[in-house]
């Protein structure tokens, strides 16, 4: 097979696609938060581009806080209630963005990276972006780093993994997730939604866990999403190896499958219903403050998360 890889620059910062030349699929890649912006597969001879996205960098600076399409969360997921918590006795107050009463998204949606490393060869293309978190946040003083590495592979399939470390002389803690809205070129409801779990977080009436946990049995096997209403979280268990979610339109089928240190699926039907938000998060909303699957990361130990993205088209 045939991979390449482009980069331009759109307001002032590089684009990166990857290429599968041979099968006329492409990713392309935001070096503005190191986000997805498109999954494009041929469709009855015509590209179909599976993100809900941005018409270009220019229009993600200004529209992240509008929907948070497609950005990365972290270092905390979804909602913080009232933006605070407490960490080796010391309380914190986050300054960054807030949804009525809670902070949301974490801090690092807009940061810019750079390309550490990209190359194409007959078995697929990648770039390496490399991107810091220097503790500007008064809320968060905590500096980490991260690696983001997307990767085209034959077979319209695209992995993303995320690595962080960090040098502070104490653990600190940390979530990692991402926000895609994924489409399949209508309305989310002529569509079947599938997924391994049927552990659904009980949210409050502020979209925070309460800890308890509401069997759901509906997404076990396919399940039409008309008429369908989420924004909710679900926990995939250790007795659930097989972590899998799959979204199909009897045409098109994206199967998302996250690594075990991406144990929560959230997921979020906007009022438009022209995409569907599908979430890996490493832990539940508000776990700095409800400890729900928190990674207390040391000094100077990486961590890793990883998610796969396959499309087959019938």
């Amino acid at each position: 097979m045939k991979f390449s890889i482009q980069t331009r620059l759109e307001d002032q910062l590089p684009v990166i696609t990857l290429q599968n030349e041979t099968e006329q699929v492409s990713a392309e890649i935001f070096t503005l938060g190191g986000l997805l912006n498109a999954f494009i597969v041929p469709v009855n001879g015509k590209p179909l581009n599976l993100i809900d996205g941005y018409a270009n960098q220019a229009d993600a600076r200004t529209g992240f806080t509008r929907a948070f399409q497609s950005v990365r969360l972290s270092p905390f997921v979804c909602r913080m209630r009232a933006g605070r918590f407490s960490w080796m006795g010391t309380q914190y107050q986050v300054q960054k963005t807030f949804l009525g009463d809670h902070a949301i998204h974490g801090l690092m949606y807009d940061t810019s990276f750079t390309i550490a490393d990209s190359q194409a060869d007959a078995n697929g293309a990648s770039v390496t972006l490399q991107g810091e978190y220097r503790g500007e946040d008064p809320g968060y003083p905590f500096p980490y780093r991260v690696n983001i590495t997307w990767q085209l592979l034959p077979a319209a399939t695209l992995r993303v993994t995320v690595q962080l470390q960090h040098e502070n002389a104490f653990p600190i803690p940390i979530a990692e997730g991402w926000h895609p809205y994924f489409t399949l070129g209508e309305s989310i409801d002529n569509c079947t939604l599938q997924f391994t779990t049927n552990q659904k977080m009980e949210y409050d009436a502020d979209l925070l866990p309460t800890g308890k946990y509401i069997a759901d049995n509906r997404f076990l096997s396919a399940c039409p999403l008309k008429g369908i209403e989420l924004d909710n979280g679900f926990v995939f268990t250790e007795a659930q190896p097989a972590r899998a979610c799959v979204l199909s339109n009897g045409k098109i089928t994206l199967h998302i499958l996250p690594d075990e240190a991406y144990p929560v699926l959230q997921i979020y039907i906007p009022e438009h219903r022209n995409s569907i938000a599908i979430e890996n998060l490493s832990g539940a909303p508000d776990n700095f403050n409800n400890g729900l699957l928190l990674v207390n990361l040391p000094p100077q130990t990486p961590a890793s998360f990883t998610t796969t993205y396959q499309v087959r088209v019938s």
